[in-house]
């Protein structure tokens, strides 16, 4: 079986190993990064199933990082992590973006990735 390759993309260093790391598991593949930028280019050397991105990134924004890839490929999960509000129109992305607004529990984002890893395809 193909382990769910998850692409993470946080600004904060501590937080980015942290979580990259509590985020690892068997069946789990997790390549973290620290820009958008970072970010599309490992997008454009590699597949991914799932992007989880923090929203507010020093280049781009999570959510502009998140339009490039949905362009690509719409049928992409996202999650969006966030301290600041979320965009009340988050469904704009599509039905593959979910939400968790920081702090949050690893056992929340868990529960994200088991719902999302079934059906996902590959970044």
């Amino acid at each position: 079986m193909t382990p769910c390759r998850i692409l993470f993309v946080e600004d904060n260093a501590y937080l980015r190993d942290s979580l990259a790391e509590l985020m690892e598991a068997p069946g789990r593949e997790v390549t973290a990064c620290a820009s958008a930028d970072e970010a599309i280019a490992l997008v454009r050397a590699r597949p991914f199933d799932v992007l989880i991105t923090d929203i507010s990134l020093g280049d781009v924004s999570g959510t502009d990082l998140a339009r490039a890839v949905l362009a690509r490929q719409p049928e992409h999960w996202v999650i969006f992590c966030s301290g600041y509000p979320l965009p009340a129109d988050l469904g704009m992305f599509g039905p593959n973006v979910r939400s968790l607004a920081k702090p949050f529990e690893m056992e929340e984002l868990d529960a994200l990735l088991l719902e999302v890893s079934g059906g996902s395809a590959a970044l």
